[in-house]
């Protein structure tokens, strides 16, 4: 069965051309907090899209009001609980650590993906959803869209990617600001620390300008579009040196293709490009 065929739980996934697949964050919890299923069904939809080279953009998006609250900590008390009362002893640390890891690899997934992700954000995004957004490439919210890394409150270290990948985007000032506090920021503060790339006056407004930067993205060749996001990625604390090594040996194995000869065939008969990742 494919990922498009699949019945998820936590998730609603569509397709549309040239190969944009929206993902939907649906719960069941209230403010699609993120519970067993979403911790599941998040790496195996992710491998499955990356595997699938029709797949050229990914955007994902809450449905109702909100992007998501967070973690679902009445929903995942089954799992957690138990391991928290065992934590004393090593094998229940060892277990709660196997746990831990598995949930990261809900963002990782994300992260790798070799298909560019873009976060369309409305309502709040607070915990584990700045876990998610924090791992896609490209961040929008609407005007009265929330952040809130509020692991702090629950006396919980964050601990599936916020610390890790915010400091590259927002920088360690403003992120060592919300991890110790917890505090709620509003959208406008998001768009001046960077943590999005723009804001939009409604929610509708903003799910338009995803889908349209999906479908500009999705105009380019996946080739390319993927071998920009391995250099990017492979860059990151590397230095210069490195990376230009790097994306010369990259385009000498993969710069030769039918989209190369098809973008010079369009550019010299002054039409547009149509890319098929060949």
């Amino acid at each position: 069965m494919s990922w498009l065929e699949q019945s998820w739980k936590s998730l609603r996934v569509a397709k549309s051309e040239p190969g944009i697949v929206t993902v939907t964050l649906t719960g069941p919890s209230k403010g699609n907090a993120m519970g067993p299923d979403f911790w599941r069904e998040m790496p195996a939809l992710f491998t499955a899209l990356d595997r699938d080279d029709q797949v050229r953009v990914i955007v994902i998006r809450g449905s109702g009001d909100h992007f998501s609250y967070g973690l679902d900590l009445v929903g995942m008390m089954s799992e957690l609980g138990p391991l928290i009362a065992g934590a004393p002893l090593a094998a229940g640390r060892a277990k709660l650590l196997r746990l831990i890891e598995d949930m990261q690899q809900a963002c990782d997934r994300v992260a790798r993906c070799k298909r560019p992700v873009i976060a369309a954000i409305h309502g709040w995004c607070i915990g584990g959803g700045l876990d998610l957004v924090s791992a896609c490439d490209v961040r929008l919210a609407s005007r009265h869209a929330k952040f809130s890394l509020r692991e702090v409150r629950l006396a919980i270290v964050a601990d599936v990617g916020s610390l890790q990948r915010l400091p590259r985007i927002i920088g360690a000032g403003h992120l060592r600001e919300l991890a110790y506090t917890g505090k709620d920021i509003d959208a406008a503060r998001a768009e001046r620390i960077g943590l999005v790339n723009d804001v939009f006056e409604t929610p509708e407004a903003m799910f338009a300008a995803a889908d349209a930067l999906a479908a500009e993205i999705a105009a380019q060749s996946p080739l390319v579009t993927s071998g920009i996001k391995q250099v990017l990625d492979y860059c990151e604390g590397k230095s210069t040196a490195d990376g230009l090594r790097y994306v010369a040996t990259w385009n000498a194995a993969f710069l030769q293709s039918n989209d190369l000869a098809e973008a010079i065939q369009a550019f010299m008969m002054k039409r547009a490009p149509v890319f098929t990742g060949e």
